[in-house]
């Protein structure tokens, strides 16, 4: 019988990658997500309804049990706390903090059944340190960094791991979208932004989608299963500076 992944915000990016590496090691992957996808078993899920996550993870667990959660659903806003309004603030935390707590609470009585899963959060570099123009989000990171941890201390007695893996600068259609605000707002030139990102990282170059995914599944496999309550960066030494 396949092991069961879920991964939340799966479409596209960080997620996609995580969907098709676990798909490549005969996992059935479940991927929650609004936008849709032809990767795995899509469910149509906005990730800011508690009731909508509940109900499509309950039922999941119902019929085939579940082995690893990947709470990776989150959106990007950019501005400091001035700019950010009470319904950008909400919006934020919505998706990228309660849609993960909602997530997680459905899976665990399932994993808790099998005395055995995984849930690896999609936190951030911003889990560890602050950056400019980003309140909101480095909140919402740094608030999944906490709940590894607790998660894991609370639930190590059912030998179900949590950790969060802290991606840097990773070239994604989020990673995207934000340097094009910033180009729109700034008038910088886009091509220039990208090698001054680039040169930020020690190593030199961004992060790909498909580096993440091989730490998410080594921190699931049999491997790593003394691994719990821990934050992965994988950040090309960036916050090593």
């Amino acid at each position: 019988m396949k092991k069961i992944c879920i991964v939340t915000g799966g479409s596209s990016g960080i997620g996609l990658s995580i969907v098709k590496k676990y798909l490549a090691q005969n996992y059935s992957v479940y991927n929650l997500d609004i936008q849709p996808s032809k990767k795995g078993h899509h469910i149509p899920c906005d990730m800011s309804s508690y009731q909508q996550v509940s109900q499509a993870i309950t039922a999941i667990g119902n019929e085939h049990g579940i082995d690893v959660l990947v709470s990776n659903a989150g959106i990007h806003f950019s501005g400091s706390i001035e700019n950010t309004t009470e319904e950008d603030l909400d919006r934020v935390i919505a998706i990228n903090v309660k849609g993960a707590y909602a997530a997680t609470k459905a899976c665990l009585p399932f994993m808790k059944a099998k005395n055995s899963g995984s849930v690896i959060y999609i936190a951030s570099d911003q889990a560890l340190i602050g950056k400019q123009n980003s309140f909101a989000y480095n909140l919402s990171k740094a608030s999944l960094a906490s709940m590894a941890k607790t998660t894991a201390l609370d639930y190590a007695q059912f030998n179900i791991t949590a950790n969060a893996v802290c991606p840097g600068t990773i070239e994604t259609p989020l990673y995207h979208k934000a340097i094009d605000n910033y180009v729109e707002r700034s008038g910088a030139d886009k091509i220039g932004v990208h090698q001054e990102e680039a040169a930020l990282q020690p190593l030199g170059r961004l992060g790909q989608p498909e580096e993440v995914a091989e730490l998410v599944y080594f921190l699931s496999s049999d491997n790593a299963r003394f691994i719990t309550g821990s934050l992965q960066v994988i950040d090309g030494g960036y916050t090593a500076q």
